[in-house]
């Protein structure tokens, strides 16, 4: 499976692209106030093109770093949304952590399932990699309901583990484990 993948609702899940910076800046601006409660405090440029390029030029550095997948949702020219299979290890641990959020007007459409489950299955057939892990909140229960559709499992509470929205959080942390094929040494 290679990206990019036909999701439901006439979206597609493709990788970042170098001139993803307008549609990014257009997408977060829209959904400002939807993701408040699960993110951090941004600083000011974040809500700029400029500070949306240099995000995106970090993200592609990466990506062809391997040290991570960047992606987003579209329809048409517009973003509904992001998802990133990141700090990916390689050796021993052959793992990434999963983030993503879906834009407020698609909401409840299977997005984020369907995601999901596109990046696990990349991140199984492609990288070949042996976990994925993801961190929610307690209160996203949208979220912790679209993690156990798609196979992952809680394992724990972390206290106080992110700085969102203007103070330390506590999380539930999530895994899938993919297969069991040995690792490949990095």
């Amino acid at each position: 499976m290679i990206l990019p993948v036909t999701l439901p609702a006439g979206a597609v899940l493709r990788p970042l692209e170098p001139g993803d910076a307008p549609a990014l800046l257009d997408a977060y601006l829209r959904n400002r106030a939807h993701l408040r409660r699960f993110d951090p405090v941004r600083p000011d440029e974040f809500w700029t093109l400029a500070g949306q390029q240099r995000r995106l030029d970090v993200a592609l550095q990466q990506q062809a770093a391997g040290a991570q997948l960047a992606t987003v949702l579209l329809r048409e020219s517009q973003i509904l949304g992001c998802a990133t299979l990141n700090t990916v290890v390689r050796g021993a641990l052959c793992s990434a952590a999963l983030g993503y959020w879906v834009d407020a007007e698609v909401l409840r459409q299977g997005l984020a399932s369907a995601t999901v489950d596109a990046l696990c299955r990349l991140a199984d057939q492609e990288l070949g990699l042996h976990r994925v892990s993801a961190s929610t909140s307690p209160m996203n229960l949208a979220s912790q309901g679209v993690l156990a559709k798609n196979g992952f499992e809680k394992f724990g509470r972390a206290p106080r583990y992110l700085y969102i929205n203007g103070s330390w959080e506590d999380s539930l942390l999530f895994q899938r484990i993919l297969n069991d094929r040995p690792a490949v040494s990095s």
